[in-house]
């Protein structure tokens, strides 16, 4: 019965319910991106301190993420392979939402020094400092690690759930639907930013705007996630696994059809998600040529050692959807130039959008309203700030809106104007738009110029996997003075590829935590944000006029 209902096409509205947790991690993405600079801002820590904040998810992602990644291949659980790691991480998600609005008070609880405002005489008071408030910034700082390494964690057995629980046929429709999911949940999650809840009932019942938000987010988080790890059951990984290895050649040798070898990459899709194990498939296919050759060694060893042809088969051909972590490793050291340059191109996009993204609210607040997050409580620049930052994430709202929009039509512009122009243009277009705002600093920039981010984030999102698989369907990856494409000589997967590329937002978020402090406290004003901004994106886009297109 449950295997009838994987194999059945799935609605629109199951491949939303499905795609629900992605929203969920975009409304968490929202509070944080939104709140969490001006929180640490107000607690005392100065800018170029604030960045390094930012520093420790990556850092922990880099190394733990390909791990998870191997573990939820390999999970045994009567439950699923997927499931249990989405339901892990969201409970990060969750200690995260409930750490970062409540960090402050915690460290009060703990011994902080508790600011006391002097409502008559505003200059008279001092500024809060990080050295009164340590464990504050530790709470917080946790709650902000925790709730950035697990949302971003949490996307990829999401996105591995969606693909086990949908037959292949539905998989474009299935992914279309959670990118859309993924910009409608930052679009709403930045809407309920920028609404002023400190002059509701629930902003009073729940002590200010940032808990007032944190907390609205926090129940729809977990609506979203239980909407999701409750829609459909998994095939039990030793149903996969029985399948992929009568696929992989439980068969004698000769007896490989071209169907047998086209039906194997569809069951080791459902192995993994991008870690090791993906690296012996190429983009869901094993080379025919490499088979041919297997199935000759093999056929020469069995006359000398009398072993049946068909479990050696099975054996080479486990291995090689299995390759050791010193293969997976020198296939990232030894990478063709194509990927080099697709991956320098994805590490200046990813710093591009970290600019806009982690630190945007701060440059709305105090470069365009005049505001200081260090100001006293009630205080003029103080509530200057606090607008602006509610203003900064009606901004963001627009540019998630943008980017679900630009999603349903960037497939269209790709076949009408070709890749490359549309890999290049929406870079060039989010680096005027970013170079405008710089330039206006004006309230109606915030909102106009943050569509661009949108179209950047789309593209950021899909250009470079779009590239990956035709580079791997044509197994093509280097062409020659002449412009002859060269085939692929060496063992590279699919999903070790796309790691690879997706990797970028590690490096991105932990070279921008540690510099842009520095550069905003060298400039002495938080426009040097978009402006690094467009900086970047300019760079993306002269990496992609380098990139390798062959026909797209």
């Amino acid at each position: 019965k449950n295997q009838a209902a994987w194999k059945k096409r799935k609605t629109r509205g199951e491949l939303i319910r499905i795609s629900a947790a992605v929203m969920g991690i975009e409304f968490s993405y929202a509070a944080e991106t939104a709140f969490v600079s001006p929180i640490l801002l107000k607690i005392g820590v100065d800018h170029q301190h604030m960045t390094f904040v930012w520093a420790l998810s990556p850092i922990i992602g880099f190394f733990l993420t390909p791990v998870l990644g191997s573990m939820s291949d390999r999970c045994r659980l009567k439950w699923g392979r997927r499931r249990p790691f989405i339901l892990l991480l969201a409970l990060g998600v969750l200690l995260g939402l409930m750490l970062v609005p409540n960090g402050e008070n915690i460290g009060y609880a703990l011994g902080d020094c508790c600011p006391k405002t002097n409502v008559t005489s505003f200059e008279d008071s001092k500024e809060p400092s990080a050295s009164s408030r340590p464990w504050g910034i530790i709470f917080t700082a946790l709650g902000t690690a925790l709730m950035d390494f697990d949302a971003d964690a949490c996307q990829s057995p999401a996105r591995a759930y969606l693909l086990d629980v949908t037959v292949v046929e539905d998989h474009g429709k299935g992914l279309s639907t959670f990118t859309i999911m993924a910009g409608l949940g930052g679009f709403m999650g930045y809407a309920l930013g920028g609404f002023n809840w400190e002059d509701t009932v629930i902003g009073l019942w729940l002590g200010g705007q940032v808990k007032a938000v944190f907390t609205l987010i926090t129940f729809i988080f977990i609506i979203c996630v239980v909407s999701t790890i409750t829609s459909f059951r998994e095939q039990p990984l030793d149903v996969v696994e029985g399948d992929a290895n009568s696929a992989l050649g439980m068969k004698p040798i000769g007896s490989n059809s071209e169907s047998d070898l086209e039906s194997c990459p569809l069951q080791r899709e459902k192995l993994s998600y991008g870690t090791v194990e993906d690296t012996g498939q190429q983009n869901g296919h094993i080379d025919k040529d490499a088979v041919t050759k297997k199935n000759e060694n093999d056929q020469d060893i069995s006359k000398d050692h009398n072993k049946k042809p068909e479990t050696i088969l099975s054996t080479e051909a486990h291995k090689a959807a299995n390759p050791s972590l010193t293969q997976y490793l020198m296939s990232i050291i030894f990478m063709p130039k194509s990927l080099r340059i697709l991956c320098l191109t994805n590490l200046f996009c990813w710093m591009a959008h970290v600019c806009y993204s982690l630190y945007f609210t701060d440059f709305v607040g105090e470069s365009i309203f005049g505001g200081d997050p260090k100001g006293p409580e009630g205080s003029e620049v103080r509530i200057l700030y606090e607008e602006g930052v509610r203003f900064g994430c009606w901004g963001m709202s627009m540019y998630s809106l943008s980017c679900a929009c630009y999603s349903f039509v960037i497939e269209r512009l790709i076949k009408k104007f070709r890749a490359k122009t549309v890999y290049v243009g929406g870079l060039l277009f989010y680096s005027i738009g970013m170079f405008l705002m710089a330039a206006l600093k004006h309230k109606i920039s915030v909102i106009v110029f943050s569509w661009t981010a949108g179209v950047m984030y789309s593209t950021l999102f899909t250009m470079p996997y779009l590239l990956i698989a035709n580079y791997h369907a044509t197994n093509i990856f280097e062409v020659n003075e002449k412009g002859e494409r060269l085939s692929g000589t060496q063992l590279r997967g699919l999903g070790t590829d796309v790691a690879i590329v997706s990797s970028m937002v590690f490096l991105a978020q932990f070279i921008l935590s540690i510099c842009m402090g520095y550069i905003v406290s060298w400039a002495e004003t938080t426009t040097a944000v978009v402006t690094v901004a467009a900086f970047l994106s300019f760079c993306g886009s002269i990496a992609a006029t380098q990139v390798m297109y062959l026909d797209l």
